[in-house]
């Protein structure tokens, strides 16, 4: 079951917080979209099929989808709640320059991306749509679009669009890794557990991570952990020690080190700057 709940809308644009209560491993019936859109996954996981090709979809990874594409979901992971943005042809047109749409249609969402998603939520529900949600718009598409216009380009993009054999293999280990990770599967633990439980070498599984999401695994372990840390800080943890032990860091330096390596924030401005506190505690 899916139910949609309207969040803001603006000057071509709608945002949507879009809830699937599904709980089936089969695909569903294919759905034709009608629209550009950029979905972003805020809690759970699902896969989505365009092309016939399958892909993981969750927190570390925004899709677009554009008019005429036929998609295919799965949900083996039980429900999931997403942020869906619809753009207008014209916002489309003005956001990509003229460019041809035939973009990367996934993009890793780093933590920068998710602080201007939450950002962009909050924006939402100041009421201001012409201005503060518009702006705060602009900012996570920007980043969103650098992303898939950098890939997008030259044999990158080829091998993305039309990908090889090679490339969907290589699609699977990664989408397999990821799960991995984001399920705390113990084997997750370690680059060496983790290659074993994939049946590849470890240099197989590094080399194969990094060409193809980006980033090396070390640094995509990290990042879902900051994402689970920008969660609980928003929820109000209060330890900063007992948050560092729940998300596996050494201790709470080790979580500060992470959290500013990826954000240029400590975990203490992050709490306020969530909150809506400023720095004085107004």
């Amino acid at each position: 079951m899916r139910s949609n709940r309207r969040l803001g809308t603006g000057p071509g644009f709608t945002v949507d917080a879009v809830t699937c209560a599904d709980d089936h491993r089969g695909w569903s019936q294919t759905e034709v979209s009608d629209d550009y859109r950029l979905v972003l996954v805020r809690s759970g996981r699902f896969g989505r099929m365009t092309d016939g090709v399958a892909g993981l979809v969750d927190p570390t990874m925004a899709y677009w989808g554009v008019p005429g594409e036929e998609e295919r979901f799965a949900h083996p992971s039980g429900g999931d709640v997403c942020t869906a943005l619809s753009l207008s042809p014209a916002l489309w047109r003005s956001l990509t320059g003229g460019r041809p749409t035939r973009i990367r249609p996934t993009v890793y969402v780093d933590a920068k991306v998710e602080l201007a998603h939450r950002a962009f939520l909050r924006a939402a529900k100041g009421g201001d749509a012409g201005f503060a949600l518009a702006e705060s718009l602009m900012g996570l598409l920007g980043s969103v679009l650098r992303q898939a216009f950098h890939t997008a380009d030259g044999d990158a993009a080829a091998q993305v669009m039309a990908p090889p054999r090679s490339s969907q293999v290589r699609g699977r280990l990664v989408s397999a890794a990821r799960e991995a990770i984001i399920s705390d599967h113990p084997a997750a633990e370690g680059l060496l557990s983790l290659a074993q439980l994939l049946d590849v070498s470890p240099y197989q599984l590094s080399r194969a991570f990094t060409r193809e999401m980006g980033v090396s695994l070390t640094h995509y372990r990290n990042r879902v952990r900051v994402g689970r840390a920008l969660e609980r800080l928003e929820a109000g943890a209060a330890s900063l020690a007992e948050l560092a032990v729940e998300l596996g860091f050494a201790d709470q330096a080790h979580l500060t080190r992470t959290v500013r390596g990826h954000l240029g924030h400590t975990p203490t401005a992050l709490r306020r700057l969530l909150s809506g506190r400023s720095a004085d505690g107004r």
